[in-house]
């Protein structure tokens, strides 16, 4: 019987006008975590490999267990590498995120390790692939660019001055904006909530919506977060499952073990 692949994050952001999509990184490599992330009532979890330790095989069991979940998993694949990305879209990851975009160029060629031929250039193997559920979904390979979509990350000062053009890539679905390597590039390491970091971040946001396409970003600071969204971010990502786990045993330690050094 013809199985039917779940709607794309592309979807998702068309079908909530309502308010910004909210969501979090899984960053441990451990499915459980990302289980236990999936039934919070957010609405999308981002799959990280580029600061993480996920690998394929974890990035497979993250995929699996999120799929009993009514939440939109995101992949961030290391880099912009086609062969990574093929592998990563073949594991079944509908919606991916390639960092470090910083020219239109750079989000073309995106787009082509996304897009079979004669649009792009990722490699043919569904039959033996758990994208096309082997071989069972129906017209995958005809329809493929309808279950894969694809974010952007802009991270850089080049990235912010080219945003516009970024966004206006065809088979781009959304920019998402990184404060952190974003102030890193600007010389202001560690600051994401400098003003020149946060007017960066608003340019970036005028560009991207005046191109039509949704705009997110990466704020873990409720404050930033609430202004970024009354700024017009369609999607956000509020925490990490990492910095959760950090603050509240810090917090416990602090609680009941005040007297003892945290390295002792």
């Amino acid at each position: 019987m013809p199985l039917r692949l779940t709607p794309t994050f592309r979807d998702a952001l068309a079908g909530r006008a309502d308010r910004p999509l909210v969501g979090m990184w899984v960053c441990t490599g451990s499915p459980l975590v990302a289980e236990i992330c999936a039934g919070s009532g957010l609405d999308w979890v981002l799959v990280d490999m580029e600061h993480a330790p996920n690998g394929l095989e974890s990035v497979l069991a993250q995929l699996q267990v999120l799929a009993a979940y009514p939440v939109t998993p995101v992949v961030r694949v290391p880099a912009a590498d086609p062969v990574m990305i093929k592998q990563v879209l073949d594991l079944g990851a509908q919606n991916v995120l390639v960092p470090m975009v910083s020219t239109a160029d750079e989000a073309r060629a995106a787009v082509a390790a996304v897009r079979y031929p004669p649009h792009g250039r990722r490699g043919v193997g569904g039959a033996l692939a758990r994208s096309t559920r082997w071989s069972r979904v129906e017209g995958y390979l005809r329809d493929a660019d309808r279950h894969v979509s694809l974010v952007v990350q802009v991270e850089t000062a080049q990235g912010v001055d080219a945003a516009g053009e970024i966004a206006a890539v065809d088979g781009v679905d959304g920019v998402f904006v990184g404060p952190s390597d974003l102030a890193a590039s600007m010389g202001l390491l560690g600051q994401q909530d400098h003003p020149d970091v946060v007017a960066a971040v608003h340019r970036t946001f005028d560009a991207v919506r005046a191109a039509g396409t949704p705009v997110g970003v990466n704020a873990f600071d409720p404050t930033l977060a609430d202004a970024y969204v009354q700024a017009g971010a369609s999607f956000v990502a509020v925490g990490a499952d990492v910095v959760l786990l950090a603050r509240g045993s810090e917090h416990l330690a602090a609680r009941f073990a005040p007297d003892r050094p945290p390295d002792a």
